[in-house]
Formats: structure tokens, C-alpha cells, sequence
């Protein structure tokens, strides 16, 4: 019988859709303190492939990443999600959020969000959260999947994605490989 193996830790990455930058302020200090230290943040991409959070958070929208140095298990991805959805209410004014804060990690080989909404693709975590596959690494390439949000299948994070993969690389070649 085959024993069952832990698995290597993975890089925590959180995707941020915002359009206030002092709310993106006070996320980010938030972050911070929950998840240690931010090890990579990437420049701002507009959000513009839909107008869903416009009325909740007005516009224009914008999205970030954020990677934090310290490693963390890939099983505490639903933790970590109830976690940034309390931050995100902190953050509300009259129950709209301002601050979108999206969880995820990546491994060698994929980049994984966590989501509290169920789809077909997605594999169920615990306390309502879902595991949504939405990248994977392949010959030097960040893919998309068929059902990815439609800004990740468009090819424009892949150089946040890679440069995100050779830090963590990085690290497990040093020897970050406890959680």
C-alpha cells in the first residue's frame, strides 16, 4: 500500500480587484499582517473584460497581485479565503465592497484560486469553498483553461505568473520545503 506523502508548500498568491487606492492601502497593510510579508506585487492591470463589480465598487476597476514570501500548505487555501473574505468586509461601506480579495496558490505546475461559488470544474475544500483550477505550467507557459475568468485566458499575466513561478522555485531550491 502506497503511503500517502505531505506536499511540497506552495507560494500564496491574492488577486485584487479595486478602484480605490486607500482601500487598496489598508487591504494591503491587512494582508500584511495576516500572511507576513509580500515578496512580489505586480504593476496594475485595468479590469475591463466586465462591468460586474462597477456598481459595487464603482470604476475604473483595476487588478493586482500580491505574492507573500512565506510558504503555507495548499490545504489551507479555505482558511485562507474565509480569512480575505472578512478583510473584504472590514473594508465595505454599506455592505458594497471596495476591495475584491481573491486567494490562490501556485506550484510548480498550476495556479489554483479559491472561490466560494460552485462550478462543474471546481473541487469542493470545506466551509463552502471551492478549488478552482485556473492555470497551468507546461514548457515554459502559463495556460488558461476552457472555464478560466476571460483575463486569465487572455495571456496578459503570464509574466506576473513566471516571474511569481521563479520565486518560488527559487525558494524550494533553498530549502522552504517545511510549512
Amino acid at each position: 500500500m502506497a503511503i500517502p506523502h505531505s506536499p511540497l508548500p506552495v507560494k500564496l498568491v491574492i488577486t485584487v480587484l479595486y478602484s480605490d487606492e486607500n482601500r487598496l492601502a489598508v487591504a494591503r497593510e491587512r494582508l500584511v499582517q495576516q500572511f507576513g510579508p509580500i515578496d512580489f506585487t505586480s504593476a496594475p492591470f485595468p479590469f475591463e473584460v466586465t462591468d460586474y463589480y462597477v456598481p459595487e465598487m464603482g470604476s475604473p476597476i483595476v487588478r493586482l497581485f500580491y505574492a507573500f514570501e512565506k510558504l503555507v500548505s495548499p490545504g489551507a487555501l479555505a482558511s485562507i479565503k474565509l480569512s480575505t473574505n472578512i478583510i473584504e468586509d472590514e473594508l465595505a461601506t454599506n455592505g458594497q465592497r471596495q476591495v475584491n480579495l481573491d486567494p490562490g496558490y501556485l506550484d510548480p505546475d498550476k495556479f489554483v484560486l479559491a472561490s466560494g461559488k460552485y462550478n462543474g470544474q471546481k473541487i469542493y475544500l470545506s466551509d463552502g469553498i471551492w478549488a478552482d483550477l485556473t492555470l497551468h505550467y507546461e514548457k515554459g507557459h502559463f495556460s488558461a483553461y476552457p472555464w478560466s475568468f476571460p483575463d486569465f485566458r487572455s495571456g496578459e499575466y503570464e509574466k506576473v505568473f513566471l516571474r511569481m513561478r521563479e520565486i518560488y522555485k527559487g525558494q524550494l531550491k533553498r530549502g522552504e520545503k517545511r510549512i
